[in-house]
C-alpha cells in the first residue's frame, strides 16, 4: 500500500467535489461561501497536478518491473532497466514536492499585501536606494502578474522616495513578500559622490498583509440618541 498515493487521491476526490459545488446555482448566489470554495480549488490544484504525475510515475515503475520479471529479449530487459532507474529517481523528486505541498500554510500566505518602503541612514542616496527598491519590486510584480498600487508618498529630494506606501494584489502575494521585510543595505558609489567613495545606505522595508473585510451588524435597539446644549436650555420667556 502507498499512504502517500491514498492521501493524494482522497484531495483528488476533494477537488472534483468541490469543482461541482461551484457551478451550482445556490453556491454561486452565496458570494462568500462560493469565494471560499474557490480558494480552496485553486490551492488544490497545485497538489492535484502533482498528484497525477505521481501516479503516472507509480503506474510507470510497475510496468518496468513487470518486463523485468517476464521478459526474456535482453535489450528489452535493458531498456526497462533504465527506465526503472529513471522513473524512481523521478518518484523520489515528486514524494519530496508534494511533501512540500502537503504541509499546512499561513492562511495570511494566499492574501494581497500593504508595503512601505523608507529611507534610512545614508541622506539622499538612502532616499535613491528606496526609489531603486521600489522600482525592483515593480518588476517582480510585473512578472508575476501582480498589480501595484501607490498609495502615498514623499519624494527625495534629489530623487528615489524618502518614504512610499503601496499596495500589491495577485495569488499569494504576502506568502512571498513576506520574507522582504527588514532593513536593507547597499554599499556602493552613489550619485551624489563625486569622488568615488564607497556609500553605504540602507531602507526598511515592511510588508502586511492586506486586512480582512468583516460585516458589521447594527440593530436599532443598541443606538442611544442624546442631544446636549453647551449653555444648558434656554430660559423660557
Amino acid at each position: 500500500m502507498n499512504d502517500l498515493l491514498d492521501k493524494l487521491e482522497l484531495i483528488y476526490q476533494r477537488w472534483l467535489q468541490i469543482g461541482e459545488e461551484i457551478t451550482k446555482p445556490d453556491v454561486m448566489s452565496d458570494m462568500k461561501n462560493y469565494v471560499k470554495l474557490s480558494k480552496d480549488y485553486k490551492e488544490l490544484q497545485a497538489v492535484v497536478d502533482a498528484y497525477k504525475r505521481y501516479k503516472d510515475v507509480i503506474d510507470n515503475i510497475a510496468n518496468a518491473k513487470d518486463i523485468l520479471a517476464n521478459e526474456k529479449d535482453e535489450e528489452f530487459r535493458e531498456m526497462a532497466k533504465a527506465e526503472l532507474d529513471a522513473y524512481q529517481s523521478d518518484k523520489e523528486t515528486l514524494e519530496e514536492d508534494i511533501r512540500l505541498l502537503l504541509l499546512p500554510s499561513d492562511p495570511q500566505d494566499s492574501k494581497n499585501a500593504q508595503m512601505e518602503i523608507r529611507a534610512g541612514t545614508g541622506g539622499d542616496e538612502a532616499s535613491i536606494f528606496a526609489g531603486d527598491l521600489f522600482r525592483m519590486y515593480q518588476h517582480f510584480c510585473d512578472q508575476k502578474g501582480w498589480k501595484i498600487e501607490v498609495l502615498s508618498m514623499t519624494e527625495g529630494t534629489v530623487g528615489g522616495y524618502k518614504e512610499i506606501d503601496f499596495s500589491v494584489t495577485g495569488n499569494g502575494v504576502y506568502g512571498i513578500m513576506k520574507y522582504e521585510s527588514g532593513v536593507h543595505r547597499v554599499q556602493r558609489v552613489p550619485q551624489t559622490e563625486s569622488q568615488g567613495r564607497v556609500h553605504t545606505s540602507a531602507a526598511s522595508v515592511v510588508v502586511l498583509p492586506e486586512a480582512d473585510e468583516f460585516d458589521v451588524e447594527l440593530k436599532q435597539s443598541d443606538i442611544k440618541k442624546e442631544t446636549f446644549c453647551a449653555s444648558g436650555p434656554a430660559d423660557s420667556a
